[in-house]
């Protein structure tokens, strides 16, 4: 174990804030201020201050478990766990085929595990059935951007533009508290003179930092987007010589936006035409500007032309493309963005290729020494890779995910995986989906490995081994070095990040998301490395980085951005009279996504001990619920239980409730799993739910 501190980043959101980890003697980790990383300058919030819980022997897996005869999970030696995986799978794809093995990975794996994983999936079990709960993360917001610009970023300029821009609407993201360190750009945006726009069903927290707090009913952030470019053209506020110099579909697109008129807006949204009116003044206005876009209209069966909707309003107003302006996608898990860039995507390869195109297809077979015919083609989306579980799919391997509590119409993806031949899981906690696993191997943490992620602004960070793991926990490299080697690959999975990354420059080299330029060395020595950075030349001065994106052209065939054309349309569930209220779902402070480790600290469990319902006083009022009350939501899909939090801070039309926690209380137990058609989003922002009090 080392003793000295040890520059790392956080585990969890896509802020990967910096930090210093110091061990102690009695086995402790130390968290301490780093404050020469520009995201969070030293600040963290209570999941990064508390990380080093999870990393206790006391809350984690240290020994491999396998399903015992009677049903229970026993401790069992890594290589009687490896030999039953690798048999399994063997004998799956021997009576099956390969494709009914399947893969399922996580947003959360560095660049190296990421990557690995999906050679693995094409190279040594040659399925095509691979995903990853990125899909359900910033999915729809790839899709438009790349649409529109020819690439996706989620930031495509750094968090540091932001204080110094004119206005920024932020929509459907709660950065008070999904990512509490991002905060004090928005309040220096506002110290600078700025304005800043909240677009939320609900009066969060940040929306109470807002200048002009915009409430749609949920799902209808699409036309709200219309109405306001129908206004931006109305009022002679469209940026011409930009939309001819750098822009083509412009007609089309300004057609579409003119069928959604501000006051057919104001009935679909409930956002009254000053609101809209003041929104467009204030947007419009100073030299520059962004739009900020999270799950709150990304994660919607329409999600992707959402995400169009807010870009046309960006390209009408010339605000891409130029110092402090642009649109930009708040990625939520700590490696979203790395996650799907190079492979475990079911239609990408490293580099964000088109596993589709040919020439990729050949690049990335000829750095992994395959036939680019062996190569499968795009597989299921993660859902529909879910959904198939024990029918079409047979077995899984899963690393880094916990569905159980995370996927929609969850209750149904549960009875999926318990209906597989078999399941094996790597993960560092019991995990609800681990439980269900008929081998669980027990991985390292980020504190106990080095590798690489790539944070929200496309900035790839390294992340330091700081102490040693504890006995009988491995790597998810070694993990699948091992089960290579027992699946007849001998070569070609090291087990060293660093020579993993290598490997990853050069299948990366020329793709839009290049990394061959980073190594690490260079991100010892500096605060990340913006891609695309490709390698220059032998002898020649190594590629800065690009932080900011599309400043002298677009990467599409003409170098301009493409309008691309949208119309307002439903939901996939719209209010009746059976389900008359609408659900969203989102996050809290304390807790992290499934909650799978956050809920495993107690500080954090103090804070925030389980579910709720907000609902409006008017709802609770009809249903003669008062605070703390149990009350149930019912969907098409199922039933969750969790006492009324009561708040003039959300629409009367609308309830509210977190999804970090499995049981009765699964918000993810009603989501609905209609999909974008383009990205395959799951739409867990908006359902039609009804409200009923509980009897004691």
């Amino acid at each position: 174990m080392q003793n000295s501190a040890t520059p790392t980043h956080c585990p969890y959101c896509a802020l990967q804030c910096g930090m210093n980890l110091t061990p102690a003697a009695d086995g402790s980790v130390e968290v301490t201020e780093r404050a020469d990383f520009p995201v969070n300058r030293g600040a963290l919030c209570g999941k990064g201050r508390t990380a080093p819980a999870v990393l206790s022997s006391r809350v984690r897996l240290t020994s491999p478990l396998v399903r015992s005869g009677d049903g229970t999970l026993v401790p069992a030696t890594w290589d009687e766990a490896l030999d039953r995986i690798a048999g399994n799978l063997a004998r799956t794809r021997q009576e099956h085929g390969a494709d009914a093995l399947g893969v399922f990975g996580g947003g959360g794996l560095t660049n190296e595990k990421a990557y690995a994983l999906g050679k693995f999936a094409r190279v040594v079990l040659g399925t095509s059935q691979i995903d990853y709960n990125g899909r359900f993360c910033m999915s729809s917001a790839a899709a438009a951007g790349t649409k529109a610009f020819g690439l996706d970023r989620g930031l495509p300029f750094p968090l540091e533009d932001v204080p110094r821009t004119g206005c920024v609407i932020l929509v459907g993201s709660n950065l008070a508290e999904t990512m509490p360190p991002s905060l004090r750009f928005f309040s220096e945006l506002k110290a600078n003179g700025g304005t800043l726009i909240v677009v939320d069903p609900r009066r969060t927290r940040t929306a109470e930092q807002a200048d002009l707090h915009l409430a749609p009913r949920p799902g209808t952030d699409l036309a709200l987007a219309l109405g306001l470019l129908h206004l931006v053209v109305a009022e002679g506020r469209v940026d011409e010589a930009y939309v001819e110099e750098r822009t083509s579909g412009w007609e089309e697109a300004r057609a579409a936006a003119m069928a959604h008129w501000p006051e057919q807006v104001e009935r679909i949204t409930g956002v009254s035409v000053p609101e809209l009116r003041e929104a467009v003044r204030l947007f419009c206005e100073p030299e520059h500007a962004m739009v900020l876009t999270a799950r709150g209209p990304e994660q919607q069966a329409k999600g992707t032309d959402t995400v169009g909707a807010w870009i046309n309003l960006c390209l009408a107003t010339g605000r891409v493309g130029r110092p402090l302006s642009g649109y930009g996608c708040l990625t939520g898990q700590g490696n979203g963005q790395g996650g799907r860039e190079h492979g475990q995507k079911a239609d990408q390869l490293p580099g964000y290729r088109k596993l589709t195109d040919p020439a990729a297809r050949r690049h990335v077979a000829g750095v992994w020494g395959v036939d680019p015919d062996s190569l499968p083609g795009p597989g299921r989306s993660a859902y529909e890779l879910l959904d198939a579980l024990g029918t079409d799919i047979r077995s899984l391997l899963l690393m880094g995910s916990n569905p159980v509590v995370s996927a929609p119409r969850a209750a149904h993806v549960e009875q999926r995986l318990r209906s597989l031949d078999f399941l094996a899981v790597c993960d560092v906690v019991l995990s609800e989906t681990a439980a269900l696993a008929d081998v669980v191997l027990p991985v390292t943490q980020w504190a106990e490995e080095t590798g690489t992620t790539t944070s929200l602004e496309g900035r790839v960070l390294l992340r330091r081994r700081a102490i040693t793991p504890p006995d009988g926990v491995r790597s998810d490299l070694e993990v699948l070095h091992e089960l290579a080697a027992r699946l007849g690959v001998e070569k070609g999975f090291p087990t060293d990040a660093e020579e993993v990354f290598e490997e990853l420059r050069r299948a990366s080299a020329g793709g839009l998301a290049d990394y061959s330029g980073i190594t690490y060395r260079r991100l010892a020595q500096e605060n990340g490395v913006f891609w695309p950075c490709p390698e220059q030349e032998t002898g020649g001065a190594e590629h800065p980085g690009t932080p900011r994106l599309f400043l002298d052209r677009f990467p599409t065939e003409d170098g301009r951005a493409r309008f691309v054309p949208v119309s307002h349309r439903p939901s996939g569930e719209e209010p009746d009279d059976e389900y008359p209220v609408l659900l969203t779902t989102g996050r809290v402070v304390a807790q992290y996504q499934s909650g799978a480790q956050t809920r495993r600290v107690d500080e954090l469990n103090a804070a925030a001990p389980g579910p709720f319902v907000e609902l409006h006083p008017r709802l609770a009022a009809r249903l003669g619920a008062a605070e703390g009350d149990p009350v149930a939501v019912v969907s098409r899909r199922g039933r969750a239980v969790a006492p009324a939090r009561i708040t003039t801070g959300i629409r009367p039309d609308t309830v509210f409730m977190p999804f970090h926690w499995p049981g009765e209380g699964r918000a993810n137990t009603l989501t609905n799993p209609a999909l974008d058609p383009t990205s395959r989003m799951p739409e867990f922002k908006v359902c039609a739910v009804r409200v009923e009090a509980v009897t004691p």
